[in-house]
């Protein structure tokens, strides 16, 4: 049996690290499990949620289906868990289909005849929409309408189908790639953020419960520390320091145990893995901290140079370990203090060797 394609979204490099914000099958099964059902249970993005209560009541009390929604962000952050929500929210059926898998004007036009007045359809990645299925799909979200072309040749006509009207939530992790007549048909977006500590600790603690898992608080802000601002690696974090509780301890998530297993992990205090340090160490011990080229970057540690930019530097320029210049990559003060090079030399210092 052929295994499930790989996504091109997701670099290579980036496929089996504990700390990536992809999604795997275990991921998703978890993920189905413990996923909230409504936006009172959905933990972090405070105002977003907010925001969303409000279009959700609004539109119950005109008996309308909801404006057109797209999410924006980083992998891992809760845009399909947010799709699932409104959907109960709005007491709906929810479709759920992706870029690639439309793969025609047929595909699409099967997804949209099948909706009810009020469904939800999710598109993840719709960036990867090809051009004539995009285009397929603007009077479908305008107007309600589809075209489709019977006959052959000279004979060939398209005829109207109208559709009930219908909710198009769709999730993109790349809002460059979308073209602007497709991201301007959407009268709501909302671009997800990295979430606090504070509110992963609530989302670790929540999973832990349901899954019957004795977490203590210190243990689980440890957990959230380490989590990288992202819901779906604190629970991947969760399943795996869970493992060594049950065979190195007591079967209790606490403060010690997680430092055990995230040494054992190669994950740091900060959701440093070993790949992001040695970016790091490579920038500090061979170029002094750099600015260095990207591609020179990229042959120092034998990866392609789309895996640096698009895998490992968004944490670490987020997080403020990197930096990027007009004249290449530099290690920040914070990166030498985190990896114990002590204190970053100054301009003035490089100068004089």
């Amino acid at each position: 049996m052929a295994g499930p394609k790989p996504n091109p979204d997701v670099a290579p490099s980036d496929v089996g690290r504990l700390i990536s914000s992809g999604s795997s099958g275990e991921d998703e099964r978890f993920e189905r499990l413990f996923r909230p059902k409504t936006l009172d249970d959905f933990v972090g993005q405070a105002k977003h949620k907010e925001n969303l209560q409000v279009y959700v009541e609004a539109a119950k009390r005109r008996l309308e289906p909801l404006d057109h929604l797209l999410l924006c962000g980083p992998p891992g952050l809760g845009k399909t868990t947010l799709a699932y929500v409104l959907a109960n929210e709005m007491g709906v059926n929810l479709v759920i289909t992706s870029g690639p898998a439309v793969e025609h004007k047929g595909v699409l036009n099967g997804l949209l005849t099948r909706l009810e007045r009020g469904d939800i359809l999710f598109i993840d990645e719709i960036h990867r929409l090809s051009a004539v299925v995009e285009e397929a799909l603007y009077p479908a979200i305008e107007d309600f309408r589809i075209d489709v072309m019977m006959g052959d040749g000279a004979y060939a006509e398209s005829i109207p189908i109208d559709l009930k009207p219908f909710t198009l939530v769709a999730a993109t992790t790349r809002t460059g790639l979308l073209t602007k007549p497709l991201h301007e048909r959407f009268g709501i977006t909302l671009r997800l953020d990295y979430y606090p500590v504070e509110d992963l600790k609530r989302i670790i603690l929540r999973s832990a419960r349901l899954a019957g898992v004795p977490c203590a608080e210190a243990g689980a802000e440890a957990l959230a520390e380490r989590a990288r601002g992202t819901p779906r690696v604190a629970n991947r974090l969760l399943r795996r320091v869970r493992d060594f509780a049950e065979v190195r301890g007591s079967g209790a998530v606490d403060e010690a145990i997680v430092r055990v297993a995230c040494e054992h992990l190669e994950v740091d205090s900060s959701g440093l893995d070993q790949m992001d340090r040695r970016l790091l160490t490579i920038l500090i011990e061979h170029y002094d901290g750099g600015p260095v080229g990207v591609e020179t970057l990229a042959a120092a540690l034998a990866e392609p140079r789309d895996t640096i930019e698009d895998v490992y530097e968004p944490y670490l320029l987020q997080q403020g370990f990197l930096g990027r210049t007009p004249r290449g990559r530099v290690a920040t003060k914070r990166a030498y203090e985190h990896l114990g090079f002590g204190e970053k030399p100054d301009a003035g210092q490089k100068s004089l060797f």
